[in-house]
């Protein structure tokens, strides 16, 4: 069974996707404090780094954000194997378009891009590339086909779009009237390019309700539970701008609460900790840093019923299943490094590798395996979008700060 939950109460938006009676997505943001990612301002360079290759940009919040040179290349240049300075591309004081590709953590601004995307249901506009790309979790040959000729059928000024997995047989009409929104929303957005003030948000991603039912829906989802009538209101007149109807599926209970919901506060608790117990008796370690993710899997307390390999095989498989489910639970980017529990047979080793890719597969980050390195350490990498989920609970410790650990002796 699955199902999407959007709990509205306390201040506080919290919206979740169930999956066989497991939490696997749980998103949350204070009422008035959304987040910043995919926001499109005209904003002001404010200083150019020549030695970090970079720009701060007054974007109207706390934080500058930052621009990387190869995110202000402009369309023409997007291709070509030359090399650019960030002092050719931008100067102090100009006025440019920039979109929001990271949120902002610690210290940090967010990131921003010049390569404005506009993403809707079943493709992503993409004006700063003439190309027509597929999904690769799509894979029928003959549907990629489709898809690219639709592509050609239906861009505009040389601009191009990315199909996103919902795509698939998709009527063209509907992927056509889909690319036309978006291509209308662009236009928009290019046309206040010149008009004071700046900065100025120009285009504000839609609320995160409406971004999880975008993104997150699908024909499995059996059911979109409600516990507040204006938004239910709100998503049923919405409704008309999705390209598919849902209204059929969304259940107004006004008792339902997150709080009070067991096995949701169970995935949610297990997601803030450390440790993470498997069903055999073995436990997975998840360590997040600054730099990347560490994940730990030991046997704990499992001890088989019939050989070490047989019991080293169940573990990691379990494994795979959890981690893969967590990675997108907690939300966690960037570089993820797994230690499965040594084993000596290939064949073994290849099952739970192919589990884990399957496993993978369910999230809608796009998550690469990269290589088993020499000590079989399994390293992969998955798109940093927004902070994790425990970076939005907790707060580094002043006393310890983030070690973990008190002083004892030396105070």
């Amino acid at each position: 069974m699955r199902y999407i939950f959007i709990d509205s109460s306390n201040g506080l938006n919290r919206v979740g996707i169930v999956e066989e009676d497991r939490l696997v997505e749980f998103h949350f943001e204070k009422k008035g404090e959304e987040k910043l990612v995919g926001n499109i301002y005209r904003a002001r360079v404010i200083n150019v780094l020549q030695g970090m290759e970079a720009a701060f940009v007054d974007i109207g919040e706390s934080k500058n954000a930052y621009l990387y040179v190869k995110d202000a290349l402009p369309k023409e240049l997007l291709y070509t194997k030359e090399k650019y300075r960030i002092s050719e591309l931008v100067k102090s004081g100009e006025e440019i378009i920039v979109q929001v590709t990271k949120e902002p953590n610690g210290n940090k601004g967010a990131k921003i891009t010049t390569h404005i995307e506009i993403p809707g249901r079943f493709l992503v506009f993409t004006p700063f590339s003439n190309r027509i790309n597929i999904s690769r979790k799509i894979e029928d040959p003959e549907e990629i086909k489709y898809l690219k000729e639709v592509g050609e059928r239906i861009k505009r000024d040389d601009m191009g779009m990315i199909f996103r997995t919902a795509s698939e047989s998709v009527e063209e009409s509907i992927l056509r009237e889909e690319y036309d929104i978006l291509y209308n929303i662009y236009i928009k957005i290019e046309k206040e390019r010149n008009f004071l003030p700046c900065p100025k948000l120009l285009y504000k991603e839609p609320t995160l309700a409406y971004q999880i039912l975008r993104d997150g829906y699908n024909d499995s989802t059996e059911k979109i539970i409600i516990n507040s009538k204006d938004l239910y209101k709100d998503l049923m007149q919405m409704e008309e701008f999705f390209p598919f109807h849902f209204s059929n599926k969304l259940q107004l209970d006004l008792d339902f609460s997150l709080d009070y919901d067991y096995s949701l506060q169970k995935d949610i608790k297990l997601a803030l900790e450390k440790k993470v117990p498997l069903k055999s008796g073995g436990y997975i370690v998840i360590d997040e840093t600054e730099a990347l993710t560490v994940i730990d899997v030991n046997t704990g307390k499992y001890v088989g019923t019939s050989s070490l390999g047989d019991t080293i095989l169940k573990t990691n498989l379990e494994a795979a299943e959890e981690i893969a489910r967590q990675i997108r639970l907690r939300d966690i980017g960037g570089i993820i490094i797994i230690d499965f529990i040594d084993m000596k047979n290939q064949d073994d080793e290849d099952l739970v590798l192919d589990s884990l890719r399957d496993y993978l597969k369910k999230d809608r980050i796009k998550v690469n395996i990269i290589d088993i390195t020499k000590l079989g350490l399994v390293e992969l990498t998955r798109k940093k979008i927004r902070r994790s989920l425990s970076t939005d609970f907790y707060k580094t410790c002043p006393t310890c700060e983030g070690r973990g650990n008190i002083m004892e002796i030396g105070d």
